[in-house]
């Protein structure tokens, strides 16, 4: 979704906005028939297209991602990845919210973004990686749910090195995956998202045993809830399709922002090349992907794959997308759906110069406040 003043050189399929997408925004959100339930023809040698039955928007970590450093306020306002936040998400117009799901030295799985959790103890930062620690000691970190336990401080360490203690306006507790299907509002749909270290190198069987562990809490607790899975690793998402054909699976990629010794990470056509490969049903993009390679929608499409976007830029031409600034975008919407609106946008600025989309965008959106990058 576009934000107020930005400037991007070109929009691929704006003029493809279909004439009822506006009211299929403001429609009570899809059943889990319409998600779920994605077997494929009988045999599984066919990919079958998979496409939501509208144009969907995701709260990132629930209602938005923290980001310490930055001087919005609203980055910091709710704590990412928790209770409290996805309830927030789910108060609003959305469709999924979207999370990290890692597990634990003792095979539980947890909700929690980075793979190092910090800590200060005798005035130092100590981190840990979540993976190695068991669920009580993840549990200790933060808020507690029991008066009488004593808490350790969260630290957060951002990209630069800096460390910031992970203060917002309003806290909660770090949660499990179990208690997310148990406490969050259940017509909302999960995007989850299978967390694994780039800097390590995992085994086969080490891949199968954590996806499992995570598919035993979805098989016992998810009921009639929207699920999709999505992830960075290419062999955990293409194993996950494998051990499971109900749900759909997402290949997530930063189209090469980043370059990273596997290149299935590296750009979108090695993404589509893993979804054809592992029978998955779409591609997660970063939106700056897209805009270096407007191309790729075309062929995202041609290849029979839904395409959803993340980042500050995001764009028409997917299916649907991740946001951090849940309650701005999901009344900003309706503006985009419009194909008039648009095309007078797309007449007023022209190729020529970079275009800006300012009318359909309701005023308290800056993109000076939005200074801050979006990651998954």
């Amino acid at each position: 979704m576009a934000l107020k003043a930005v400037h991007v050189s070109d929009v691929p399929n704006l003029d493809q906005v279909p004439e009822n997408a506006a009211c299929s925004l403001c429609t009570t959100r899809f059943t889990n028939k319409s998600v779920n339930d994605h077997e494929g023809d009988h045999d599984g040698t066919e990919q079958l297209p998979f496409k939501f039955p509208k144009f969907v928007v995701m709260g990132h970590r629930g209602s938005g991602m923290n980001m310490l450093q930055c001087s919005d306020i609203r980055m910091k306002s709710i704590k990412e990845n928790s209770i409290l936040s996805f309830n927030a998400a789910a108060k609003l117009p959305v469709d999924f919210i979207e999370f990290d799901v890692q597990v634990t030295k003792d095979d539980c799985p947890v909700i929690f973004h980075d793979n190092f959790i910090l800590t200060e103890d005798q005035g130092a930062i100590v981190g840990k990686r979540v993976t190695e620690i068991t669920l009580a000691e993840f549990l200790s970190y933060g808020p507690q749910k029991e008066p009488g336990n004593v808490a350790k401080p969260l630290f957060r360490k951002t990209k630069d090195g800096r460390i910031f203690e992970w203060k917002v306006e309003e806290d909660d507790p770090l949660c499990t995956l179990q208690e997310v299907f148990q406490k969050v509002d259940g017509s909302i749909g999960f995007n989850i998202e299978l967390k694994f270290d780039d800097q390590t190198i995992y085994k086969q069987e080490e891949f199968a045993h954590i996806l499992q562990v995570i598919l035993k809490v979805v098989f016992e607790h998810a009921k009639d809830r929207p699920i999709m899975f999505s992830s960075f690793q290419p062999d955990a998402a293409q194993l996950m399709r494998k051990l499971q054909r109900k749900y759909p699976v997402f290949f997530l990629t930063n189209g090469g922002s980043e370059i990273y010794t596997d290149i299935r990470r590296n750009s979108l056509d090695e993404a589509i090349k893993v979804c054809m490969e592992g029978g998955l049903q779409g591609i997660v993009s970063e939106v700056k992907a897209i805009f270096r390679n407007p191309e790729a929608v075309t062929r995202v499409k041609e290849s029979k794959l839904s395409l959803i976007s993340y980042g500050l830029l995001n764009i028409w031409g997917v299916e649907g997308v991740i946001v951090d600034l849940v309650r701005e975008i999901t009344e900003a919407v309706p503006h985009f759906t419009d194909p008039a609106k648009v095309g007078e946008e797309l007449r007023l600025f022209g190729k020529e110069g970079k275009m800006k989309f300012e009318a359909l965008i309701p005023a308290e959106l800056s993109i000076d406040n939005l200074i801050c990058p979006v990651t998954l």
